[in-house]
């Protein structure tokens, strides 16, 4: 089975899982959970919705049932903020949750443009560097853009420990996937000259 099965699935019903967690504890008069509810398990479904009309060949591959297991398994921790926000009933102040919307939006448009802007170049360019659009900001805009989508999350429950699922992901997998990412796109015609001119993960900065 594909590994993106396992990844959309996780990532579909990550909405059902926060409705009933506030329906578990009780959070349908909390602004807060309901915000979360909003930004984690809309974007779950704009994820899924995505693979469908323009997929990650990096998705695509094979993998096996104990693999495929443990990357769903791994990725309820993303859940960690919302359980966080549910559980404890935390209501965030207005100027927390305009930030946290604000930083979920520009995320978004990171994420789901880059990824349309790979899928439609590789597809009519294949094989060849990507140096426009928004790759002119950063060689991992795509990244940079989850960082403030599960940043946004991880806000809401003004705890230090809810941005620990991030971080662990960022070790685990963000950096060494980058890593081999600058790899590859180092064969390719034109990189020294790109990599000159681009960032590699903060747009203007790093």
């Amino acid at each position: 089975m594909k590994l993106k099965f396992y990844v959309d699935t996780n990532k579909g019903i990550t909405f059902i899982f926060l409705l009933a967690l506030m329906t578990f504890y009780h959070q349908w008069q909390n602004p807060t959970a309901w915000v979360y509810l909003a930004l984690h398990g809309t974007y779950g479904l704009l994820w899924v919705l995505k693979s469908n009309l323009f997929p990650d060949a990096s998705w695509e591959r094979k993998t096996s049932l104990w693999f495929g297991l443990v990357s769903w398994f791994s990725l309820m921790l993303y859940w960690i903020p919302g359980w966080l926000v549910m559980s404890k009933g935390i209501t965030a102040p207005y100027w927390l949750l305009a930030l946290a919307i604000s930083l979920n939006i520009f995320g978004n448009f990171f994420v789901f443009t880059a990824d349309m802007q790979k899928f439609t170049s590789l597809k009519l360019h294949p094989g060849e560097l990507i140096t426009g659009g928004l790759f002119r900001l950063s060689r991992n805009i795509n990244y940079f853009g989850e960082l403030l989508v599960y940043t946004a999350f991880a806000l809401l429950p003004m705890v230090w420990f809810a941005f620990l699922p991030l971080a662990a992901f960022i070790v685990t997998f963000w950096v060494p996937n980058m890593l081999r990412k600058e790899k590859v796109l180092a064969a390719l015609p034109g990189y020294p000259e790109y990599k000159k001119k681009t960032r590699s993960f903060f747009p203007f900065l790093f």
